[in-house]
């Protein structure tokens, strides 16, 4: 029962961390209007960009286990989000929504998916699966939340509601994740790592889909507006649908893959993740169109955000587990976090055309699934074999 009341923890853990980062779009959307109605889609996607970090929390993971990390992100995520509530200035967003918020989730997220992963080899993907679901039904539930509660009683009041539902789930998740295994400390860098060829291409795979993943995520909402001509309140929702395709994209996908392989899954989703963007969004001029994309995009994503951390798993020593997540979060952060910035300057540069950035996130996101390709043949060369 320990890796069922594990698997829960995770879940509301990443409800909380990123499933409420998953709703940035809706920030971004505010702020535009609002707070930052002076500055740049460019310069408000830094905010959003900064949110996701790694490396010395997997190696904290396997030295310490859990608890004392996720203990370290409940308290940022409450002094981020508080702080967040009143900030009035970029740099103050910039600071407290983007880096502390970024390190709170860092926090919760990798130790809860690095704990799961300890209690699972068989069915590994499909119990990370259930536990990433929480992160889609989060990108869900904040969303509607803010923007219907944002005209309501104000933005800092939302803000502040916010944090007390994810104070809520954090203090369950503390009490419920557990590790399985000795704790194990080692150095800070894993230098076998580096030379794992198997790692090294699912790594470099994983920045180039990262590079555009996450793009459609902060633009959605705002193409949605300018091309599908549809108020900012009904735009909104797209977001909803996407993270809403992101939640059976997390779930079925990684029950899929403890059948058929767990590479063999990643790659062709990532795949197709691209292709979508190259084709489907791009000529997406309705909201029935753009909402069409939403859905599928978010159920192809959110496969890669749910199987890769059980790729780095089974290609892992058990004691290395976090280490090696975490290495590949950190790496990962880097096109993460200039993804966004990127495509906002080029809708810039191109007068407001959104082609340039749907252009990039979908090449990018095709590249890296032929690394992936790369990774799983170096492991095993049979096509048919279940990897």
């Amino acid at each position: 029962m320990v890796w069922l009341v594990a698997v829960f923890g995770a879940f509301l853990a990443l409800f909380c961390s990123f499933g409420h980062m998953n709703a940035f779009g809706t920030y971004q959307s505010w702020y535009s209007d609002h707070q930052l109605s002076g500055y740049s889609q460019f310069s408000i996607s830094w905010i959003g960009s900064l949110q996701l970090l790694g490396g010395p929390i997997g190696h904290l993971f396997d030295a310490y286990g859990p608890l004392p990390i996720m203990i370290s992100g409940t308290l940022l995520l409450a002094f981020s989000t508080l702080m967040t509530s009143v900030s009035k200035k970029y740099y103050e967003f910039l600071l407290f929504q983007g880096f502390f918020f970024g390190l709170s989730v860092a926090s919760l997220f990798y130790p809860s998916l690095a704990a799961v992963s300890t209690h699972f080899d068989k069915y590994r993907a499909s119990a990370l699966g259930i536990a990433a679901a929480g992160s889609g039904i989060g990108g869900v539930i904040y969303p509607i939340m803010l923007r219907k509660l944002f005209p309501r009683i104000g933005y800092a009041w939302t803000v502040r509601a916010s944090t007390l539902l994810s104070l809520a789930c954090c203090v369950v998740a503390l009490v419920t994740v557990k590790k399985e295994g000795r704790k194990k400390c080692s150095g800070w860098i894993d230098v076998k790592m580096f030379k794992d060829t198997c790692f090294m291409l699912l790594a470099t795979g994983s920045f180039f889909i990262c590079l555009g993943i996450f793009t459609p995520f902060c633009y959605i909402v705002n193409y949605a507006e300018d091309r599908a001509l549809v108020s900012q309140n009904t735009a909104f929702y797209v977001l909803s649908v996407m993270n809403a395709g992101g939640v059976f994209g997390r779930i079925v996908p990684a029950i899929l893959s403890d059948k058929i392989g767990r590479f063999n899954l990643l790659m062709p989703t990532s795949f197709l993740a691209g292709v979508s963007c190259l084709i489907f969004w791009m000529l997406a001029k309705t909201i029935i169109a753009v909402t069409g994309f939403a859905a599928v995009y978010g159920f192809l994503s959110g496969a890669f955000i749910s199987v890769i951390t059980p790729c780095v798993a089974q290609i892992s020593d058990i004691n290395k587990i976090g280490s090696r997540i975490g290495a590949l979060y950190t790496l990962i952060s880097v096109p993460s976090l200039v993804g966004g910035p990127i495509a906002g300057a080029l809708i810039q540069y191109q007068s407001g055309s959104y082609t340039g950035m749907i252009v990039l996130s979908g090449s990018s996101i095709i590249v890296g699934s032929l690394f992936i390709l790369a990774c799983r043949l170096k492991i095993n060369r049979n096509i048919c074999a279940r990897v």
